[in-house]
């Protein structure tokens, strides 16, 4: 009897840590799944094709839209993109490189060359953190993506031909702005005179040019 009375007692408490257990992972589950939908809807600012996966439901009213005007001579059109839910923390809380996923932004140029003269670029970010458009020269057997990258995460800018950094507007903008550099969703323009030769453009925001974000433009006479 004492034997049978262990035998249930023991099938008892196995069964009631077998059920323990099971409550365990399904809170664990249930918690990871509403994190994850949490993530989804708080990472990605719905902007200009950006959301989870990098694909959002477009353009929301919440962030900047504008109209580009009529630029002068050859026009380029300049696309600035990130995958902002593998970004970690940058300086001082600011917007940061991601974590080991070097690569993971881009800029993309139509077209990538031009012929001498004026040109004008039409930048538009279609990424969700604030991107720039640098334009700087590219000596012989210089590359994109070999300058050397100072502490604070940028390169340096000597020798810049001019640049579009100004949410809505022409140009330069505010540097020194909390938020500086072209809104997400917005779009930026710059012309300037770029002689025959090859060029270097990047976004020089903290952590962006390490990630990525550097295409070259080829000024060549048209044959």
């Amino acid at each position: 009897m004492k034997a049978d009375r262990r035998s249930r007692d023991l099938a008892i408490a196995i069964g009631a840590a077998v059920v323990a257990i099971a409550c365990a992972v399904a809170l664990s589950i249930g918690m990871a799944m509403r994190q994850n939908r949490m993530a989804g809807s708080m990472l990605y600012p719905p902007g200009f094709g950006m959301g989870p996966g990098m694909m959002g439901p477009g353009r929301s009213p919440a962030f900047p839209s504008c109209a580009v005007p009529a630029l002068p001579g050859a026009v380029v059109d300049v696309t600035l993109t990130d995958m902002h839910g593998m970004m970690g923390p940058g300086q001082n809380g600011g917007q940061g490189a991601p974590m080991g996923m070097a690569g993971m932004m881009r800029i993309v140029l139509n077209p990538a060359t031009v012929p001498p003269g004026q040109v004008s670029f039409r930048v538009t970010n279609a990424g969700a953190l604030n991107h720039e458009l640098v334009i700087l020269p590219l000596a012989k057997g210089q590359y994109p993506g070999q300058r050397a990258i100072g502490p604070d995460g940028k390169v340096d800018e000597a020798g810049s031909l001019g640049e579009a950094s100004r949410t809505c507007g022409a140009d330069k903008g505010d540097e020194n702005a909390a938020n500086a550099g072209i809104a997400s969703g917005a779009s930026g323009w710059t012309t300037v005179n770029l002689t025959p030769g090859r060029y270097e453009l990047i976004c020089n925001i903290t952590g962006h040019y390490w990630t990525g974000m550097y295409a070259e433009l080829d000024v060549s006479p048209a044959r």
